[in-house]
This record gives C-alpha cells, structure tokens and sequence, in this order.
C-alpha cells in the first residue's frame, strides 16, 4: 500500500553502518547504506538517519543534500553553516558532478542517451513524483549502458543527472521502459520484485572545497 503521507512511512531498522571516506575541519564525505533515511522523519520511528547518527560524533554537521532512503553511496555534509552555504550554492549552480550506478530492467538499446523530461509532485499520489510538461520543472538525465546482463535481460547504466530533482533517475528510468530493479515506486515488468533493495548507488562525486577550493574527487564502487 501506497503510504498517504509521510508519516505513514516506517522505515526498517538499518544494521549498516555509514562508512566516513574523508573528513577535514570543514567537510566530512561518507559511503550512505541501502536503507537508512537521510534525515529522521516527523515519526518517532523514524528517528535513525544519517544526520541523527552523524549528529552524535559530529554535533554541528549539517545536510547539504540528500539521498534517498534505498539509494546508497556518495553524500557530502557540512561541518559549519558557511561550509553549508558553500556547498548548498554549489548544488544549485549544478556545479556539483554526481555519477550513479545503476541496474534496470531490461536491455537499454542505445549505448548512450539523454533523458529530458520536467518532474512535478504528484500530491493525490505523495510521496510519488510525476512527469508534468505544463508545472514541471527542468530535469536532465544523461546515461551511458556500461555491460548488458542476461537471465534474466537487465542492463547496468552510469547516469549523469544534470538536475537533481526528487526521484529522477527512477522516474526518468521508468518513462524510457526500463525500471530500476529494486524500486518500489516507479518499477515497472516486475522489476520492483527483481532485487532485494533498490539498484541505484550514487557512485562518484565531484565539488569544490568550500575553504580551500580545490576540486575534490571522490569515486565508491557499488556492492551490486
């Protein structure tokens, strides 16, 4: 059953752990598990997050973005409000380059594409997102098949979103009939039942240091 509102929603208990990649005065980059809310939800049940376990090592970390709750991978935090700024400014000047590696369903016929298609909220439909070319706003999704998988078809993709608007890989990969295994929301043939977690794994990632202003780059190989 669809959840009818966010606090509907419970999420599992996480056993994974987050793993730290880099940590300085200013920034700390982690490796975010499968399974584990960003932020906690206005649900008491819901209190496990990455910032509510970041927080207790860290006290004045802050969220500079976020990933969904079954997307793993690459997230950078702010250790001050000025590192934050920095990076939030960042985010919205799309200066910030994110790689995610995928599985869908399926095989991808042409070896690269771009997908351009404007998301809006769906809110008789919350939490999904829907594909609206009258209220969306602007959504861009470059990918690059890397292998073809078989028994059954699947293909493993890297995406480039050039936006980063709520759920647009999945609904970007349903839209072009291949469905990311894994996604309970947008999955599409069955392939929501194909994997045990959603195959989307934010695999690299690319910003300038918000003090000393070299480009950091950090790579984390998907466990799928």
């Amino acid at each position: 059953v669809m959840p009818t509102s966010p606090d509907d929603f419970i999420a599992p208990i996480c056993h994974a752990k987050i793993d730290i990649i880099y940590n300085d005065d200013a920034i700390l980059v982690i490796n975010k598990p499968s399974g584990l809310l960003s932020l906690s939800g206005k649900n008491p049940l819901n209190i496990d997050s990455v910032h509510y376990r970041l927080r207790k090592i860290y006290p004045q970390c802050l969220m500079a973005h976020r990933l969904d709750f079954g997307t793993s991978g690459l997230m950078v935090l702010a250790l001050n409000k000025a590192t934050n700024a920095h990076l939030t400014r960042q985010f919205q000047q799309r200066s910030i380059d994110k790689r995610y590696l995928s599985i869908v369903n399926g095989h991808v016929a042409n070896k690269k594409g771009v997908i351009e298609l404007p998301i809006a909220k769906d809110p008789p439909n919350f939490p999904l997102m829907k594909i609206c070319h009258t209220s969306g706003k602007a959504a861009i999704s470059r990918y690059d098949v890397l292998d073809y998988l078989n028994k059954p078809a699947r293909t493993r993709l890297l995406f480039h979103p050039e936006t980063g608007r709520t759920h647009q890989l999945r609904i970007h990969s349903r839209e072009i009939g291949h469905g990311i295994l894994g996604c309970d929301l947008y999955g599409t043939d069955n392939s929501w039942a194909m994997a045990e977690r959603l195959l989307l794994h934010a695999y690299s990632l690319s910003f300038d240091h918000p003090v000393s202003e070299l480009r950091m780059d950090f790579i984390c190989p998907a466990d799928f």
